[in-house]
C-alpha cells in the first residue's frame, strides 16, 4: 500500500464514523506528516517508529503537549482502526496536560480590541466571537441564515462533538451584524474568505486577524483567539450567570469542563469575607 492509499483508506474511515471536519483534517494532516517524516507507508511503520516520531515531535519539534496528544489520537486512529494493528498504547502514552490557567482579557482590553479594527468585517467578527462565546471554526462557519433576531439566537451547527446548539446574540452584536449585512451583502456563508473561492473564511485567517489587532491593540498578555471565549463565560461569571447557564451557553457536554471558569473569577468581584475576619470581627464584638 502506498502512502496516498493509506490516506484514502483513513479518509473513508473517518468520514464512515461521521467524526467532524475538524477531525478528519487533523487525522489526515498527522497521518501525511508522520508518514512524509519516515518517507514510508504507515504499513511498513510500527510502533517503535510511532514512539520515536513522537520522541521527535517532543524533544526537537518542542510542541506543546496538546498538539502532541493530537498527533498520538491521530496514529492510533490510523493503526488500530484504517490498518486494524493493536499497537501496545502503553508504549505510546499521552502527555499529561499542565493544568494552567489561561490569561483573560478585561473588558476595556476586548473593547480596545474593537476600537483598531481597521474594517467593519473584522470589527464584527471579534464581536461574534465574544459576544456569542464562539469558538474559532463556529464562527469561521457561521451562515447569515444562523442569525435568529426574532430570538435573539445564533444556531451553531455541527458544534464540537458533532452537536448542534443555540448561542446567545447581543443586542449590541445584532446591530453590528445588521451593519455589516448591508455593507457586505453576504449571501450563504456569513464571513466569506477573500481569495475568492465562494468558500467561508478559514480558522486560520481570523486567527492570523486576531493576533494583527492584538498586536495593534498593544496587549502583551499572553492570548489567543478562543482567550475571546474564556473572557465571554468568566466576565458573564462575574456578573452573576449562573454557571449552569454558562455551560448551556458554551455547548459543554459536561459542567465539570465549566467549573475551569471558577478559577478565573477575579476574588474582589466574588464580594467573599474570609471566616478569619469574621472570627475576629465577632471577638471584638464580644470583647
Amino acid at each position: 500500500m502506498t502512502k496516498e492509499q493509506v490516506l484514502e483508506k483513513l479518509k473513508f474511515d473517518i468520514e464512515l464514523r461521521g467524526l467532524s471536519k475538524n477531525t478528519q483534517d487533523e487525522y489526515l494532516t498527522k497521518a501525511k506528516i508522520f508518514q512524509d517524516y519516515f518517507d514510508k507507508p504507515a504499513t511498513e511503520l510500527g510502533v517503535e517508529d510511532v514512539r520515536q516520531f513522537l520522541h521527535y515531535l517532543t524533544t526537537v519539534k518542542k510542541l506543546a503537549p496538546e498538539s502532541v496528544n493530537t498527533y498520538n489520537s491521530g496514529l492510533r486512529f490510523l493503526y488500530g482502526v484504517t490498518l486494524n494493528v493493536n499497537l501496545n498504547l502503553r508504549q505510546i502514552p499521552r502527555h499529561r496536560k499542565p493544568h494552567k490557567l489561561p490569561d483573560i482579557l478585561t473588558q476595556e482590553e476586548i473593547q480596545a480590541l474593537f476600537n483598531v479594527c481597521d474594517n467593519l468585517r473584522d470589527r464584527c467578527i471579534l464581536m461574534t466571537l465574544y459576544g456569542a462565546g464562539l469558538r474559532l471554526s463556529e464562527v469561521a462557519s457561521l451562515k447569515v441564515a444562523d442569525i435568529h433576531s426574532d430570538k435573539m439566537q445564533l444556531f451553531i451547527r455541527n458544534a464540537k462533538g458533532s452537536k448542534d446548539r443555540y448561542a446567545l446574540l447581543s443586542q449590541a452584536n445584532l446591530e453590528m451584524l445588521r451593519a455589516y449585512w448591508k455593507a457586505y451583502r453576504p449571501k450563504e456563508w456569513l464571513f466569506y474568505s477573500r481569495n475568492h473561492t465562494g468558500t467561508h473564511m478559514t480558522p486560520k485567517a481570523i486567527e492570523n486577524l486576531f493576533k494583527k489587532y492584538v498586536k495593534k491593540a498593544k496587549i502583551t498578555k499572553k492570548v489567543t483567539v478562543h482567550t475571546m471565549r474564556h473572557s465571554f463565560a468568566t466576565h458573564l461569571l462575574e456578573s452573576g450567570t449562573s454557571i449552569y447557564h454558562i455551560k448551556q451557553l458554551l455547548g459543554h457536554s459536561n459542567i465539570n469542563t465549566t467549573c475551569v471558569y471558577l478559577h478565573l473569577v477575579k476574588i474582589e468581584s466574588l464580594n467573599v469575607t474570609s471566616p478569619l475576619d469574621q472570627i475576629t470581627e465577632s471577638e471584638k464584638a464580644n470583647g
